[in-house]
């Protein structure tokens, strides 16, 4: 394998190449254009919190497309269908009215799906509290609303990371393949202040060599899951715009995603409220342990928990978690690997 040619880019890569020893792509060829700056403010029909909003979509407290000031101003990197973009957001009202400023050319694209980003196209209304617990985490919390980014690929990678591992195994190899592999946020999001990064463009996941995931402390299983993503990426951005239900067959058709996967990127990228996680470690037994003092519930105690709240299931269980009511632990936590050091 690592005495294979160089694949063009004109040639689709395939995995057999990907692992090799090609070199990986450094990022754009030629200089980004300036960034200029657009405005737009948003009146949201009802409360909203940003930061219950938007938390889900931050990797960890030094995610590198994520960044939260002390007077409240959220940052967001992505990589737009329209090409790079930052976004800044700070509430500017007692009305909750929100100002959105832009950098660089997903600016546009940014500021267009701003309703939906915070929530807009979400309905709480259908949520009626059966335990206490819930109708209590609901009433102090009137500013939650369910995100819909509208990209598959930045929920999805991040998520494929976190298979099998702790959460800081999989937060630290997200910011050191940002960091090596994606590029500087337009505006001054990619300043000195803050150093956000965009999350690398398809191609360039395909092309990352197989020392640099293992650097990254990213076994080969989930390395080739996320290289397989990347190969059919145009099909996965296609799940935004579908349903929650045909947006996760969607995704479950790549091997190597599975329920637990595609339940935490369409969460983010579709706004989804019934679509709750099953196959995780912890969830079930919070669940069990908030609902019915059950701190050993399994994936199906949790469904019939949560069958009084269907079509709002995920929603129950975000509330359930941001409660804070959770089991005393029995066991020490997961010992950390890093593969790195193999």
């Amino acid at each position: 394998m690592a005495g294979r040619r160089y694949t063009p880019r004109t040639q689709a890569p395939t995995r057999t190449t990907v692992r090799g020893g090609a070199p990986a792509i450094p990022g754009p060829a030629t200089p980004p254009l300036p960034a200029t700056e657009s405005t737009r403010t948003y009146t949201p029909p009802s409360p909203l919190h940003l930061g219950l909003t938007l938390g889900p979509l931050r990797r960890g407290p030094a995610d590198p497309t994520f960044r939260a000031t002390a007077d409240g101003t959220l940052w967001r990197a992505s990589r737009t269908p329209e090409g790079p973009g930052s976004l800044r957001l700070t509430a500017t009202a007692p009305d909750g009215t929100v100002r959105a400023d832009a950098w660089g050319p997903g600016a546009t694209w940014f500021l267009d799906r701003l309703p939906a980003l915070l929530g807009e196209g979400d309905d709480p209304e259908p949520f009626v509290p059966r335990h206490r617990l819930l109708a209590e985490s609901a009433r102090r919390r009137p500013g939650l609303r369910l995100t819909s980014t509208g990209l598959v690929l930045e929920s999805l990678i991040p998520s494929i990371l976190e298979q099998k591992v702790t959460t800081d195994e999989a937060y630290r190899a997200w910011r050191l393949l940002l960091h090596k592999f994606g590029e500087p946020a337009p505006g001054p999001a990619g300043g000195q202040d803050l150093r956000m990064r965009i999350p690398p463009d398809p191609y360039t996941w395909t092309r990352i060599p197989s020392w640099e995931w293992h650097k990254a402390g990213v076994d080969n299983k989930r390395a080739s899951t996320i290289i397989r993503a990347a190969q059919v990426a145009r099909r996965l951005e296609e799940a935004a715009a579908m349903t929650p239900a045909e947006a996760r067959a969607r995704l479950e058709l790549v091997p190597g995603i599975g329920p637990w996967t595609s339940a935490e990127t369409i969460q983010r990228t579709n706004g989804a409220p019934d679509e709750v996680t099953t196959g995780d470690l912890h969830l079930p037994g919070i669940v069990g342990h908030a609902l019915a003092g059950n701190r050993d519930a399994t994936d199906d105690d949790m469904l019939e928990l949560l069958a009084p709240y269907a079509g709002q299931r995920h929603r129950a269980a975000r509330l359930i978690l941001l409660s804070g009511v959770s089991p005393p632990r029995r066991h020490p936590k997961m010992r950390k690997v890093n593969i790195a050091e193999w």
